[in-house]
């Protein structure tokens, strides 16, 4: 029969500390390397992005810029990327419904990171809720992109003068606008020269002091004639500062006004005349008939017209007047040989 050995005390306390120390590495490990701390001091939160960049499980997660939690979950979800955060419950108060997680990076070619944005306003998030995202800043994978689209941009503006379309294409590869753009530079160039040896008005203009100085002249008397009216000096002075010319005009416009108003009331001839249809019928149908008169005097018809145009008949009238005047004469010479009364009684 074997004989048991038992277990000295010694023994049995070197494997209890073993055991302990084995369970206080694991607890170390776990609070140092694993979740930022006790399961019991963080918090879980949730966010989503198009494209995480290459966002790995256990990156870190910081909120301005100082290091609070750890990335725990990165899993695809439909197009999109769904990102679980592990975050101090010391800093619940800072990450809100006002705050945005954006995917950021240690340094320009450094592993990509969370990036949340304090807020002082909204309400803190709980243990689960989902925290908004935006797109992150430009990295250097965009910035590449953008460099070579415009690079793309440049080679096939480049294409297009040498094929020579648009403007500048057709000044590389027209001779026909070339030799006008040469023609013009020319011409241009004539006309510096012509100014500059004092050729034309405006070479005179330039080269000339009489005429800076009879510019000048004008310039002076312009002024003059200015500070004149603005005093009141002249007539156009007076017109524009005299009070009395002023009320004047308003006197003659309110005049106006009322001679308008009174047409238009219907109280006096002119008035009717304006307004009154039977008036202008009666005024218009004697002038046709004044019209009509003056036609046949015209046209030799009447009394009046034959005397107007019978020579015989005015002759004959003017001998009748003349020998009526004649026979007043003679009465008034010799009244009794004209005008014997005789008076008779039966």
């Amino acid at each position: 029969m074997p004989r048991t050995r038992s277990l000295a005390w010694s023994e049995l306390k070197i494997g209890v500390m073993a055991v302990i120390a084995l369970a206080l590495t694991a607890v170390l490990v776990v609070a140092v390397g694993g979740a930022s701390g006790f399961a019991w001091e963080r918090y879980d939160l949730k966010t989503s992005f198009p494209n995480v960049q290459g966002l790995k499980s256990g990156a870190i997660v910081r909120v301005a810029g100082v290091e609070v939690g750890k990335v725990t979950k990165v899993e695809l979800s439909g197009t999109g990327v769904d990102v679980h955060l592990s975050i101090k419950k010391e800093n619940q108060s800072r990450v809100t419904t006002d705050s945005f997680a954006s995917i950021g990076s240690m340094s320009l070619l450094g592993e990509p990171l969370i990036d949340v944005s304090p807020a002082s306003t909204g309400t803190p998030l709980k243990d689960g809720d989902v925290i908004k995202s935006r797109r992150p800043a430009a990295q250097l994978a965009d910035v590449a992109e953008t460099a070579n689209q415009g690079i793309e941009h440049a080679t096939a503006l480049l294409k297009d003068i040498r094929d020579g379309r648009g403007s500048v294409g057709k000044l590389f590869t027209d001779e026909e606008l070339y030799r006008e753009l040469n023609a013009f530079v020319a011409s241009a160039n004539a006309v510096a020269s012509s100014i500059n040896r004092g050729q034309g008005t405006l070479g005179k203009f330039t080269r000339d002091s009489r005429v800076y100085d009879e510019l000048q002249g004008s310039l002076n008397n312009l002024q003059d004639m200015t500070r004149r009216i603005n005093a009141g000096e002249g007539s156009l002075g007076a017109f524009l500062k005299d009070d009395r010319l002023a009320k004047s005009l308003t006197a003659t416009s309110g005049n106006f006004e009322q001679v308008s108003a009174r047409l238009t009331r219907n109280d006096n001839t002119a008035g009717k005349l304006l307004t009154e249809k039977e008036l202008y019928d009666r005024l218009n149908s004697t002038i046709a008939r004044l019209d009509d008169l003056t036609r046949n005097l015209n046209s030799g018809q009447g009394t009046a017209g034959q005397l107007l145009h019978n020579k015989e008949m005015y002759d004959n009238m003017n001998s009748a007047a003349k020998e009526l005047k004649e026979l007043i004469a003679a009465i008034k010479q010799d009244p009794k040989k004209y005008l014997n009364v005789r008076v008779s009684i039966f």
